[in-house]
């Protein structure tokens, strides 16, 4: 379980720096209380969390060894995935994910409402919506379906928590000093890293 854990705190809190989700709670968190931003966002990627690790469980049912291929050749595709967008980014910046997180608060507050729940409910909408079919929530389901799901709900769950603490704190500070390609790069380098720690375990 630890190593479970270990591995998706890792994974979760890499991959998520610099995504769209983190820039809806940047660009929400400079508009709003920030408590109710991270309390909205943390309560999103929780319950997508707890999806990702009930599909990953429910592959389970499948023949190990080739849930075991497939584990492997989601890491690798979406390592490469991510090597390859890094290559094709400005050195600095972090200009495409959070130009997307910026067009969908700019729809989204067209009806703006800043009551707290109002902006709970606006956060967790954008986040939820923004996380659904993302790398993140694809790793999850992998490493769910390959180690006990209870560890990988707690560091995923945890991971989240601390990206949404520094997106709402000092996103934009990050931003400004650790470039996007740079993230991405290190997501996608983490994410092979995975596939051939799977691979020599299988």
């Amino acid at each position: 379980m630890l190593t479970a854990f270990t591995a998706s705190l890792v994974l979760i809190t890499v991959s998520e720096l610099g995504d769209k989700t983190f820039f809806i709670s940047v660009i929400l968190a400079m508009r709003h209380r920030r408590r109710w931003v991270f309390v909205g966002a943390v309560t999103a990627l929780a319950l997508m969390t707890a999806l990702s690790v009930l599909v990953g469980q429910a592959a389970t049912l499948m023949p190990q060894h080739i849930l075991k291929w497939i584990e492997i050749s989601l890491f690798i595709i979406f390592g490469l995935k991510l090597l390859y967008q890094a290559s094709r980014m400005p050195k600095t910046g972090c200009a495409s994910e959070e130009q997307e997180a910026a067009a969908a608060v700019e729809k989204a507050e067209q009806t703006r409402n800043s009551t707290p729940f109002a902006v709970i409910a606006e956060t967790f909408g954008l986040t939820f919506i923004a996380e659904w079919g993302d790398r993140t929530q694809i790793a999850t389901i992998a490493l769910a379906a390959a180690n006990p799901p209870i560890g990988v709900v707690l560091g995923a769950v945890l991971g989240h928590a601390i990206c949404a603490a520094i997106a709402v704190s000092s996103g934009r500070f990050i931003c400004g000093r650790i470039s996007e390609r740079t993230l991405t790069a290190a997501g996608g380098g983490l994410f092979l890293l995975f596939a051939v720690v799977a691979l020599r375990s299988s």
